[in-house]
């Protein structure tokens, strides 16, 4: 399925949305693929750095890898769902990795979410993706 199949909208009598859309189209008979929820660990099962950035660009690494497994794409991700734990501060870094990701023309449905912690102390970030499989 190209990317172009899937359409992005934001109604005028919605909130204008910075860097999200707010609704994706699915066309009918679309495959789709639900990622676990990824944090910033690498394969080793190390913690990809004490800083927010690094384990940011770490889950969205996972994603990645992820979606190629599964024979998708960021271009056919249809919804992020990202968990922080301290927004304001965290919140401008978090834009800047994810925009180096997904298509910023047609961005993905998203919810960010602060979150008291994770399942492993150290963590900062962790995100679910839903996206589409084409062919």
């Amino acid at each position: 399925m190209p990317a172009d199949a899937l359409t992005f909208l934001n109604p005028d009598t919605m909130p204008a949305p910075n860097g999200y859309s707010q609704m994706v189209l699915i066309p009918a008979g679309a495959r789709l693929v639900q990622l676990s929820g990824q944090v910033g660990i690498r394969p080793d099962g190390s913690i990809a750095g004490p800083d927010f950035a690094a384990q940011a660009e770490q889950a969205f690494e996972n994603v990645r890898a992820g979606l190629a497994a599964a024979g998708s794409r960021f271009e056919h991700v249809i919804r992020l769902g990202m968990f922080v734990t301290d927004f304001p501060s965290q919140i401008s870094t978090l834009r800047e990795v994810r925009d180096r990701y997904v298509k910023m023309e047609a961005p993905p449905a998203s919810t960010t979410l602060q979150v008291s912690r994770f399942f492993r102390d150290g963590l900062l970030f962790e995100l679910d993706v839903l996206a589409v499989v084409p062919g």
